[in-house]
């Protein structure tokens, strides 16, 4: 415990990984203070953030922000918050602007520091909410303040779609052959450990920080593989062509042109081809190829541990926005 009592200030605390770094932050002796939006909580939420003060406030109005920033009294900031959908008019008001309102916050509360949970995928920005996400990196690398970018890899939750597919006797589905792509995901608990870290950690600060959970890097083919494997069924793996995803973008985006849901749509099926053809590692834009062994590791906890506890049945993932199947 090396918080002694500072006051950190706590933005998305009601999703996974937010939850994560508010027990991390009271465990490591921090007094964390939710900055949350008035939605209902989502369940569980309520006993998890049990005894941590919450204050509520309208990200879209930069007053009332400033307003309870200033109520908080916090010296540090840690934000987990991040557009829901993904969809630009999303991306930009929360990734962008609600960000961009809480910095100018935080400055005119003479908070010294911010620790913020970016994206991997920013480094090869083609939608918009990296595009947006960047916006703001390069706002708090400017802003004077001491920062971490932390740009993880993946999460498991991300991972976990085709579980209860495999356990119910059906074909894992594949985006090309399924050895295209890669990553070395990270867990909450690991991850909220790591951005806790970037408080009291100076090699951690004003530096982004590619971070990944333990290798080795692992394509969908593997992780099919090894659902199959533990549950002792005949591997059956089906291949979607990316050229379909990629023809369904396409006709949505000339739809668009006329219909915003139709636009919306084709920005979610963009979303879908990139994650199905990029990536999550350390983009090296000399050799113009993705590199594993450049992909810093953190943690203890592998994607195997966790399939294997959903397996026992002893958790489910809450995956949200990140429910592909």
């Amino acid at each position: 415990m090396n918080g002694e009592g500072r006051r950190v200030l706590l933005l998305g605390a009601s999703g996974t990984i937010g939850l994560a770094v508010a027990g991390q932050l009271r465990a490591d002796g921090y007094d964390p203070v939710c900055l949350m939006r008035a939605d209902p909580l989502r369940d569980g939420c309520e006993t998890q953030l049990a005894g941590i003060a919450r204050l509520v406030t309208d990200f879209a109005d930069p007053s009332a922000v400033r307003q309870a920033i200033l109520r908080a009294g916090a010296d540090a900031l840690i934000s987990c918050m991040a557009s829901r959908t993904g969809a630009p008019e999303d991306a930009w008001a929360i990734d962008y602007r609600a960000h961009s309102a809480v910095l100018k916050a935080a400055q005119a509360a003479r908070i010294r520091q911010m620790v913020l949970l970016s994206a991997i995928c920013v480094q090869k920005p083609r939608l918009a909410f990296q595009r947006a996400k960047l916006a703001f990196e390069a706002e708090l690398i400017a802003s004077g303040l001491t920062y971490s970018i932390v740009r993880p890899t993946a999460y498991f939750k991300s991972l976990s779609g085709q579980v209860a597919r495999v356990r119910g006797g059906k074909s894992y589905l594949l985006f090309g052959d399924g050895r295209g792509t890669a990553c070395k995901p990270i867990s909450n608990r690991d991850l909220a450990r790591y951005l806790v870290a970037c408080l009291s950690d100076a090699t951690l600060q004003n530096r982004v920080l590619p971070i990944g959970g333990p290798g080795p890097a692992v394509t969908p083919r593997a992780q099919g593989a090894y659902l199959f494997a533990k549950l002792g069924l005949t591997p059956r793996f089906r291949q979607v062509p990316v050229r379909l995803i990629r023809g369904i973008a396409s006709g949505l985006a000339l739809a668009g042109r006329l219909s915003p849901a139709a636009s919306r749509k084709a920005e979610f099926a963009r979303i879908a081809e990139y994650y199905a053809t990029e990536s999550m590692l350390v983009w090296d834009a000399v050799a113009e190829r993705y590199d594993a062994d450049a992909t810093p590791e953190f943690g203890r906890e592998t994607l195997w541990d966790h399939y294997d506890h959903l397996l026992r049945g002893e958790g489910a993932d809450d995956r949200g926005a990140h429910a592909l199947f």
